[in-house]
């Protein structure tokens, strides 16, 4: 098995997942396939929706004496005449629903290692939203057993060990921990159904966010029984990689038809809200000619198009980088969804969050609501804010919002200003207070707000600046406002000079800036926008700005300078001897050979590559966190930009 991330977004990830049977792109869906009654075949999904991973029932095959044996003889592809990758499950569900079942949790495992499945799955202990801790607890205990025996049979099969604990976080966690430590391949979240059946996502979310905090974040997770696109978007920008759906065929069963915003009954509908082939093709007068049989094909045909656009609107978002507006729009739709978002604001889970969200992003950050001001990206702009800007004078000028760049709409009354009185200069914004040398710096100058916000998201702000303007004397610009002239001499203020050491330190960390500007600086401007492009230390280029973000790219020397001044481990990625002469080369950093990363590093962070004894060897920028790094075998950790030959 090989997982390999590929693009990212919140916790969300684009990944490469490989089996004997090939190779899936992550998030995913896997239809479950009855092999006792297939509304559509293996071979249609493949052909109509590219399915290239599947789950079937283990438990079903090996109860139906004629299926067992062709299943024994021939291998599970070859009974369900499909050949990607197949995921079968051990029966755990049946025995949630119709109570125990006689299956002996190592023959389940060593039956679906003898038919061929790509990824086995225990029979673990179903934990019920109505069970108590004691009993969930021991629960999660006999699952845990069953893993570390079952473990013993999987042979060359992957195998799924579901991560359970009922509704208690903490038994989750720990659930999730100690599976973590064993060989498993693959993690289901289970017992989460009667959640989702009950429209319980705020302890569907709580579940999910205790699992991917224990779990080791080099392996695949999957959402058990998570079939409808209602929720995909924020499963997987929480960090779920797999969903599986009986959905489809059990609401065209039903006469119900999935869509974004929840199901609606086929008989309710005066016309068809959609154009997925299905609704293109048929008129809903042509849909109820057809006899029963066909209308349900053509209703479950239907659900799976709705469900399989979604994961590529989910795909599509995490390489743009939109993904939490998504999330913010698709729980616009349902109460029961926004309030699970809710859920997300608390400070635990917005400092866990915020470890996986990138550093910058290709596209602006839009406003949805008050909920887009609890953003890991704005969360932590304000934390930075408080912990590493430290403005210049003890008078600070606070201007109303203008338009973008503020520095630049407000530059001849800061001109002004400055000529009298040396001040510090923010903006009241809608984000929050914003200081003009960081105008340019994601997500201020990227982010799109309404002119007019709501009290919730102005209270939010109004808080923030509050504690930002803390200390100090603080000025409310007014536009016949007059200025006494300051009697002692003033030293020149150069704005381009602060707007460079304000942002090294919000992006390197306080301190940075007296170690990257320790010189005669020159700073180069852009002919065609007069924006700084270039810094120059003593004639050395050091640092580069960024056009799209109004972030630093780090050049040689100035991470030479950085590794000088800074304490281990900041901003170090360390790499194992065997990595350090294809580094010198000026190869990429693969996870396998890193071997410690400061854990302030975020995903697409400039960094400073050093081998074991702190011996700088290159610049680079991150793809993983520090977590990723130590625990994936596959895939890049760091792009390495320049380094020492």
């Amino acid at each position: 098995m090989t997982f390999e991330i590929k693009e990212r977004d919140a916790a969300g990830r684009l990944c490469r997942f490989t089996t004997r049977h090939g190779a899936v792109i992550t998030p995913n869906l896997l239809p479950v396939i009855n092999p006792n009654k297939m509304m559509i075949t293996p071979k249609e999904m493949k052909q109509r929706f590219g399915v290239d991973i599947l789950i079937t029932n283990s438990y079903i095959i090996n109860k139906n004496p004629e299926l067992r044996k062709h299943a024994l003889m021939s291998g599970v592809h070859k009974l369900i005449d499909f050949h990607g990758t197949i995921m079968t499950d051990s029966g755990t569900f049946q025995s949630y629903i119709y109570g125990d079942i006689n299956v002996d949790p190592l023959e389940i495992v060593r039956f679906q290692r003898d038919i061929g499945s790509d990824i086995g799955t225990i029979l673990d202990i179903f934990g019920t939203p109505g069970q108590t801790k004691e009993e969930s607890q021991q629960g999660t205990t006999e699952t845990i057993r069953r893993a570390k025996e079952s473990i013993q049979e999987k042979g060359e099969m992957l195998l799924a060990c579901p991560v359970q604990g009922s509704v208690y976080p903490e038994l989750r966690e720990e659930c999730a921990r100690q599976l973590s430590s064993l060989n498993a391949d693959f993690f289901p979240i289970g017992g989460v159904v009667p959640l989702m059946e009950n429209q319980r996502y705020t302890d569907l979310v709580r579940c999910i966010l205790a699992a991917k905090r224990g779990l080791d974040p080099s392996k695949p997770v999957h959402l058990f029984g998570a079939g409808h696109p209602l929720i995909f978007s924020l499963a997987v920008a929480l960090g779920c990689d797999f969903f599986d759906s009986s959905a489809y065929a059990k609401y065209a069963q039903d006469g119900r038809m999935i869509f974004l915003w929840g199901t609606e009954k086929f008989d309710d509908l005066v016309e068809l809200p959609c154009c997925c082939p299905v609704c293109s093709t048929y008129t809903i007068s042509e849909l109820r000619q057809l006899d029963a049989k066909d209308r349900t094909l053509q209703l479950a045909l239907h659900n799976l198009y709705v469900s399989y656009a979604e994961l590529r609107t989910i795909r599509t978002a995490i390489k743009g980088g939109w993904l939490w507006e998504l999330v913010e729009q698709r729980a616009g739709a349902n109460p029961f969804l926004f309030e699970a978002l809710q859920v997300l604001r608390e400070q635990n889970h917005l400092v866990w969050l915020e470890q996986f969200e990138p550093a910058s992003k290709k596209t602006a950050l839009f406003y949805t609501g008050p909920q887009t001001m609890y953003r890991p990206t704005v969360f932590r702009y304000h934390m930075r804010l408080c912990s590493r800007f430290d403005p210049l004078f003890n008078t600070t000028m606070v201007f109303p919002e203008g338009t973008k760049p503020y520095s630049m709409f407000y530059q001849r009354q800061m001109q002004q200003i400055l000529t009298k009185k040396h001040v510090n200069f923010v903006v009241d914004s809608t984000i929050g207070p914003v200081p003009f040398e960081l105008d340019e710096m994601y997500p201020l100058a990227q982010s799109v707000f309404p002119m007019s916000i709501d009290k919730e998201t102005r209270e939010i702000t109004q808080h923030i600046m509050q504690r930002f303007l803390k200390t100090g004397k603080v000025i409310h610009w007014k536009e016949d406002m007059k200025l006494k002239q300051e009697k002692s001499k003033r030293s020149p203020f150069d704005f381009d000079l602060r707007r460079v050491s304000a942002v090294a330190d919000m992006q390197f960390g306080r301190g940075a800036s007296d170690a990257l500007l320790n010189g005669r600086i020159t700073i180069i401007k852009s002919k065609r926008t007069g924006k700084i492009r270039n810094i120059l230390c003593d004639g050395v280029h050091v640092l580069s700005m960024r056009a799209e973000d109004g972030f630093f790219t780090l050049k040689l020397e100035g991470g030479r300078r950085l590794h000088n001044r800074l304490n281990y481990p900041l901003l170090r990625v360390v790499i194992t001897n065997d990595a350090v002469p294809f580094v010198k080369e000026g190869k990429s950093v693969f996870s396998k050979f890193v071997s410690e990363c400061d854990p302030s590093l975020r995903p697409f962070d400039e960094c400073l590559v050093v081998d074991r004894d702190d011996v700088f060897l290159a610049i680079g920028r991150t793809q993983l966190t520090r977590d990723e790094m130590l625990s994936f075998r596959h895939g890049i950790a760091v792009k390495t930009r320049e380094s020492l030959k």
